[in-house]
């Protein structure tokens, strides 16, 4: 890549916007790179607009414009990205999180009140999920479990900048678990099947956990265990909350249906109209 044209803010984001969309990328990029790793707002941009771009700054503008080109998702290339009003580190070990898990979130909120709850986070990753829930339910007590020994340590980051306290437990879906009877279950786990790799994004295919993406058995394998291992510790009055593929509803239902014939299991809709979210109570 040459390196960025210009010398005011202005400038070097005009010229970088249309490189980007020369090179079949969102011209937005630009403007959200540099936001971004400014840690400014569009006010302060505009503020800037007429000024030098001072020269480290631009570099740096110039290293991020490179790694978009290559591929690399924005997220990962700033380090960190917004979740529910809040700012969340991002490492390629965790997912980049979506705005449907934002709706999975509101969704464990609005049902639940802050009185005292066991919380387990399964496949927590960046912690979004956990760290949100116990940040807006502070009575909660909240465990964060992933399989992923790096995605924990990212994940207790998160809660450390949050400034909240979480339970962090190694362990593959509940194997490990011993605490309290679980009130509130919720995950976001991998429920890609291996046959779907062909038509996801390749920057998605190069660059996030594949821990995080695939799963076993046509995508279901993980929903299959938690349904199994959550009749052992949810609580009688407990609730699950799962993030689903938009594909995957009916039969996820039918698990749940199954390992919890005494409970009502839902099918609800994202803000696209798309089946994704699956709740048992």
């Amino acid at each position: 890549m040459d390196k960025v044209e210009g010398q005011t803010y202005i400038e070097v984001l005009k010229w970088a916007s249309s490189f980007l969309k020369a090179q079949n990328e969102e011209a937005y990029l630009a403007e959200y790179l540099l936001l971004e790793r400014l840690g400014w707002n569009k006010t302060q941009l505009l503020m800037s607009f007429k000024k030098d771009m001072p020269a480290d700054v631009k570099k740096q503008f110039e290293l991020d414009l490179h790694d978009v080109l290559m591929g690399k998702p924005a997220q990962y290339v700033i380090g960190s990205t917004e979740f529910y009003g809040q700012r969340f580190t991002v490492t390629q070990d965790t997912l980049i999180p979506r705005p449907e898990t934002e709706e999975l979130v509101e969704l464990c909120l609005t049902d639940n009140e802050d009185s005292l709850q066991t919380v387990v986070d399964i496949g927590t990753g960046s912690g979004i999920i956990g760290i949100t829930l116990k940040k807006h339910r502070p009575k909660w007590v909240v465990t964060a479990s992933d399989i992923s020994p790096a995605a924990l340590e990212v994940a207790q980051s998160n809660a450390q900048q949050q400034n909240v306290k979480l339970n962090f437990l190694l362990s593959d879906v509940l194997d490990d678990y011993v605490g309290a009877p679980i009130d509130i279950l919720v995950s976001n786990p991998p429920y890609i099947a291996e046959t779907e790799k062909d038509v996801m994004d390749e920057s998605v295919k190069r660059y996030e956990p594949k821990l995080a993406l695939y799963a076993a058995d046509n995508g279901l394998a993980l929903y299959k265990k938690i349904a199994l291992q959550a009749k052992a510790h949810l609580a009688s009055s407990g609730h699950i909350y799962l993030e689903i593929g938009y594909r995957q509803g009916e039969t996820v239902k039918t698990i749940f249906q199954e390992a919890f014939p005494n409970k009502e299991v839902t099918i609800l809709k994202d803000l696209n109209q798309q089946e994704r979210m699956i709740r048992v109570r």
